[in-house]
């Protein structure tokens, strides 16, 4: 009789850690998710309002280095700190407010301040410019964040870098060759090629901040880890980023700040970047969670589902529903971003061990 309560109880814990995992496979998907619907969200806001000015016929006298690095790193501080607003209302909702003022100061919370700096300022500015030179092409070459992450954290902390690792990342550069062959020999935007490079900024700034992360989200809570992370990058972009860039581009700093107070006062464009900016806040929110439910490893890959999601939203939302030109993608596009997704899941699991638990 014993033996039969101790069976029982273990089928229990067995099913649901079970349901448990699924849930969190579940999570980790959406959070893929929500990063497309944010990417498609984040440019369509830049097609309304004064935006559609600065990046049309009436440029309002701005160059088009300025439009093309300045705008670029208005819009993601925008966005940003849109995020960072949702995070600190959700926060303040669960009673965590003062803990995230009490992190800010300790060595986990500075930590991430600097992961914020290198994803955030870097990798996310490149990334919104990268998608108005490339287009969808842009984003799973952003999405090869995971494979630089394992390199680096081979280079700098020595991390084991295996045999499905090493398969995944040649899987994600052949994904990657495919789609720059098909940025020279397709129908991709002008200027795609550039757009690419930015993006492969993009994926190195993610891939740096992961590493530099990884030990300060450990020892905070993960909604707090999220308000610092969107906080210090969206305020540092609009106060310090956007400035000196402006100033680099051969504008005054003056002019950095009148762009950043017309962009937020202009409704239409304000709209979709505050629903942009919840959509980021959501992906990171269900990123960590569903790391904790599945491991970082699993969580990874499944997040980095958003290298056919960012794609696949921008087509629907920006040239379908809104009809915008040039978000169509070439069929060897879709293969390539779905090889992606496959490449940046062997980086994560060895598919060898998922079938072995499966038989277990």
């Amino acid at each position: 009789m014993e033996l039969s309560m101790d069976a029982a109880l273990a089928a229990a814990k067995k099913k649901v850690k079970s349901s448990f995992f699924k849930k969190g496979i579940a999570i980790g998907l959406f959070s893929g998710i929500s990063y497309g619907l944010y990417s498609a969200f984040l440019t369509l806001a830049t097609t309304k309002g004064v935006w559609s000015d600065w990046y049309g016929a009436n440029t309002a006298g701005l160059t088009a280095l300025t439009i093309a690095y300045v705008l670029g790193a208005l819009s993601s501080g925008i966005n940003d700190t849109a995020s960072a607003v949702w995070a600190l209302i959700a926060a303040a909702g669960r009673g965590k407010l003062g803990d995230f003022f009490r992190c800010l100061n300790s060595k986990p919370g500075r930590l991430i301040m600097v992961a914020a700096l290198m994803g955030g300022p870097v990798a996310t500015t490149a990334y919104v410019v990268a998608l108005k030179m490339a287009g969808s092409l842009a984003v799973p070459i952003s999405a090869l964040c995971p494979a630089i992450g394992a390199i680096l954290g081979r280079v700098l902390y020595k991390q084991e870098l295996n045999k499905h690792m090493i398969v995944g990342i040649l899987i994600c550069v052949c994904a990657s060759g495919l789609i720059g062959l098909q940025s020279v020999t397709g129908n991709a935007p002008a200027g795609a090629g550039l757009g690419m490079v930015i993006a492969l900024i993009a994926a190195l700034g993610w891939g740096l901040e992961g590493c530099i992360a990884g030990y300060g989200s450990c020892m905070v809570d993960s909604e707090i880890g999220i308000a610092i992370r969107q906080t210090t990058s969206g305020l540092s972009n609009l106060i310090i980023f956007i400035p000196i860039i402006s100033v680099i581009v051969g504008n005054n700093a003056g002019l950095a700040f009148h762009l950043t107070a017309k962009a937020f006062t202009s409704g239409p464009a304000m709209i979709w970047l505050a629903i942009s900016g919840l959509c980021a806040y959501l992906s990171f929110m269900t990123w960590y969670k569903g790391n904790s439910m599945t491991g970082t490893a699993l969580g990874m890959a499944t997040n980095g589902t958003y290298s056919f999601f960012g794609p696949f939203f921008c087509w629907i939302i920006l040239g379908v529903i809104f009809g915008i030109s040039g978000w169509s993608m070439a069929p060897i596009v879709w293969f390539s971003a779905i090889l992606m997704a496959v490449g940046i899941f062997v980086i994560a699991v060895n598919p060898i061990d998922l079938f072995r638990k499966q038989e277990d």
